[in-house]
């Protein structure tokens, strides 16, 4: 097998450096930082410019990440840009549905609650984030499974684990969700990781309608569903107009 590629190596210690500093930096800051010769960093830096992925200002002539990198997918989107993102229209969604309101983003083939407001009552409830949720029993994990491959070969690695009787644990099962999915444009659970617990999830899209995460509501059978345990069509629309509008603000003008 042939060894790494040294300067895309360093290409991607560039990245990572411009990311999680201040922002800018000089030729002189990175290659510094990185221990490389001046000339070398220079000439990375010249190459991620011409692709789009670094940017110079023209007065400072330091360096940034640029807008073909950002716009790459998931990647330039963390999940504290989705929370600011979306907190206000979380907010209001539970204002609206009367219910519990998170939003997931996926990590390491789970679902991550970056944001969770409580349902507008005086019931005893558990702050949800920081919570990983699965992705093939949870109505947030089916929406990201239905717009990411990578998530569904995930889940090919082991066994689905069932936490009630409804789960969908079968390949087969877990696919012809996903597809229901791509097709409403929305997905549901109920009863398929706690018993009695129902949940209402879309996609909120960033730039060019890439699916960067998912919000929805979640709470009692009773409430979120139909006398045939389909979702409440109002909920239903309040979650898909909540959606639309944080994928909006993302850039994604289609939504």
């Amino acid at each position: 097998m042939p060894g790494p590629i040294q300067s895309i190596e360093r290409a991607a210690a560039i990245l990572r450096l411009l990311a999680r500093g201040s922002g800018r930096l000089g030729v002189g800051e990175i290659a510094e930082s990185l221990e490389l010769a001046k000339g070398t960093a220079h000439g990375i830096l010249r190459t991620l410019q011409g692709v789009g992925f670094v940017e110079q200002d023209r007065d400072s002539g330091k360096y940034q990440l640029g807008a073909a990198l950002l716009h790459l997918g998931t990647s330039y989107l963390d999940v504290n840009e989705l929370r600011s993102r979306a907190i206000n229209w979380a907010d209001a969604l539970a204002s609206r549905s009367g219910e519990a309101v998170r939003i997931g983003a996926p990590l390491e083939g789970r679902v991550l609650v970056v944001h969770h407001v409580f349902r507008p009552d005086d019931s005893l409830q558990t702050l949800d984030v920081g919570t990983l949720l699965p992705l093939h029993a949870s109505a947030l994990g089916k929406v990201l499974l239905a717009y990411d491959t990578t998530l569904v070969a995930s889940l090919r690695t082991g066994e689905p684990e069932a936490y009630t009787r409804r789960t969908l644990v079968t390949q087969t099962a877990i696919k012809r969700a996903c597809a229901k999915v791509r097709e409403a444009g929305w997905a549901a659970e109920n009863g398929e990781m706690i018993s009695g617990e129902a949940g209402i999830a879309a996609p909120i899209r960033g730039h060019g309608g890439i699916v960067v995460g998912a919000i929805g509501v979640s709470g009692s059978v009773e409430r979120l569903c139909e006398a045939d345990g389909s979702p409440s069509s109002r909920l239903l629309g309040h979650v898909r107009d909540a959606a639309r509008a944080v994928s909006r603000d993302l850039g994604a003008s289609r939504w």
